[in-house]
């Protein structure tokens, strides 16, 4: 009987099954048209479950060849984590586009290609063509791909250079525009420009032509042995064609004197700076005539307009400077040492245009000597005359350090000890007032403790308005020190000496404040026992 009702359930499945045929939920597409039939549904789907990754890759072998090489769009992690029909869905019709994806928001980056400069601009058509593909498996199919894709500049552009220089563009230019080459460094070329050759615009050298009936500029096989093979030979050829020799490439008018004609025949050798200025700068006339040059002064103006006159005499430039550059100073600190204001601690290592020159011009005399001189008084008036003579800033800083002050305070009203001995003189003297400022105050400043500290007692030792913490407190430490119960109304004695203060003061609210009391009016035995 078991085994009856077993098969009459198959037979009606059976039966059941012949008389209703699978209804598909759609039309394939042209690509998968060759799928259409219920007989084939396994081929993509799995029975029970949804379409698998791995049912589209068995078929799909080449984006599978793709994922395992770790290359292109399908490789990228954002698309291996997600399933194929999210993007390639099927059963919507014949004419369907199963490859389809909003070209505006597609991240090119994800295929390993990162679009930059004028390629962000692009459409997809633009550079997505069939003669693009080098790739001839992917060539060879006829339906729409965007695989198969050279990378190189040359798969889509055309070579201007016709094969004179490197395929790879990128040495040369960027992605932005081509026409600049910014990449372009002729210093690792066998011609590097210096001199006037830097100004000399490409064209010049690099000649424009038609080659094979494309337009073509000559950047390879350049002819740069000598200087006539792009320059004329204004000697004709009375001095050779070295013009190495007497010229240079800063300025073909500058003749380089140490070859040439050797300048130390004269009586005037050339050196430093000397070597690099032009003949006629010195030569106004013929080359022949005499010229003064005992001292600078004979060619050069005094940059120091008389300042540095001594006695009726002007030291020689030559006292302080060299011939390999002007601005260049050695006059030494043994010299400056013998001046009104010798050079100390911080002093030393400051450049000198930091004293000596105001706005364009260098000053040498008269420039004062005092701190104030230079430096800005930020005290002003707030610090008496008593400690502060004539303005004089050594009473309290030296020329080490700035920061570092060394003030005796014991020449005050208040004396430093304990803790106080610690602290900065900020701490005490200087007061912010909100925005980064803050306000100094150096003779008016109170005394008193709560001026600085807050009377965490609230009043309760106050005598004529004023808590003198120090009745009690030391310096050193904030510990009642001083404090002596004895002289108060209640002297401590028996087992009250060992009774901790917490027990008859306790703490009470006032308001928005706690504070201990230690002014206790009662103290019968009944109120605290």
């Amino acid at each position: 009987m078991k085994h009856f009702h077993l098969y009459s359930l198959l037979l009606l499945l059976f039966v059941g099954c012949k008389m209703s045929t699978p209804i598909s939920p759609g039309e394939l597409a042209e690509a998968h048209a060759h799928l259409e039939g219920t007989g084939n549904c396994t081929e993509c789907h799995t029975m029970g479950k949804r379409v698998s990754n791995n049912k589209c890759l068995d078929c799909h072998k080449d984006i599978n060849q793709r994922i395992e090489q770790k290359s292109g769009y399908h490789a990228s992690k954002e698309v291996t984590s997600e399933k194929c029909i999210k993007c390639h869905s099927d059963h919507h019709g014949k004419n369907f586009q199963i490859i389809k994806f909003d070209e505006e928001k597609f991240d090119h980056s994800l295929t390993g290609y990162k679009l930059e400069g004028a390629h962000a601009k692009n459409k997809c058509v633009d550079c997505h063509k069939k003669e693009f593909v080098i790739e001839e498996k992917v060539k060879e199919k006829k339906r729409k791909t965007f695989m198969g894709l050279g990378q190189g500049c040359l798969v889509c552009h055309d070579d201007f250079h016709q094969k004179t220089l490197v395929d790879n563009c990128l040495e040369c230019h960027v992605f932005d525009e081509f026409t600049s080459a910014k990449n372009f460094k002729h210093d690792q070329t066998e011609f590097t420009l210096i001199g006037k050759h830097i100004d000399v615009e490409c064209v010049k050298c690099h000649a424009l032509e038609k080659r094979n009936g494309k337009d073509f500029q000559v950047f390879s096989g350049v002819e740069f042995g000598n200087c006539t093979n792009c320059h004329k030979d204004q000697h004709d050829n009375k001095f050779g064609q070295d013009c190495k020799k007497c010229h240079t490439e800063e300025s073909f008018h500058m003749i380089k004197g140490e070859n040439d004609f050797d300048h130390s025949k004269t009586n005037f050798a050339l050196q430093g700076k000397h070597l690099h200025v032009d003949c006629k700068t010195c030569h106004k006339g013929a080359y022949t005539n005499p010229l003064r040059h005992n001292y600078c002064k004979d060619c050069h103006a005094d940059e120091h307009k008389g300042q540095l006159v001594k006695n009726g005499k002007s030291p020689d430039c030559i006292d302080c400077h060299r011939l390999d550059g002007f601005q260049t100073t050695y006059y030494t600190q043994d010299q400056h040492n013998k001046s009104i204001f010798p050079l100390k601690g911080a002093h030393i290592a400051t450049p000198c245009l930091e004293c000596h020159k105001k706005g364009k011009d260098w000053s040498f005399r008269n420039i004062g000597k005092s701190c104030v001189d230079c430096h800005d008084n930020i005290h002003k008036t707030y610090i008496s005359e008593k400690y502060y003579p004539k303005q004089t800033c050594t009473s309290c800083h030296n020329e080490n350090m700035w920061k570092a002050v060394a003030f005796d305070h014991t020449k005050t009203e208040f004396d430093l000890l304990g803790a106080h001995k610690n602290q900065s003189c900020r701490a005490c003297h200087f007061k912010s007032s909100g925005g980064g400022n803050y306000n100094q105050q150096f003779s008016s400043l109170s005394t008193n403790c709560d001026q600085c500290h807050t009377d965490v007692h609230y009043k309760q030792f106050d005598k004529n308005d004023i808590t003198d913490c120090a009745r009690c407190h030391g310096f050193v430490n904030w510990q009642a020190g001083k404090f002596n119960h004895d002289n108060t109304a209640f002297k401590l004695d028996g087992k009250h000496i060992n009774v901790s203060c917490a027990k008859c003061h306790k703490d009470v609210q006032n308001g928005s404040n706690t504070y201990t009391l230690y002014k206790i009016k009662d103290y019968r035995c009944e109120d605290c026992h």
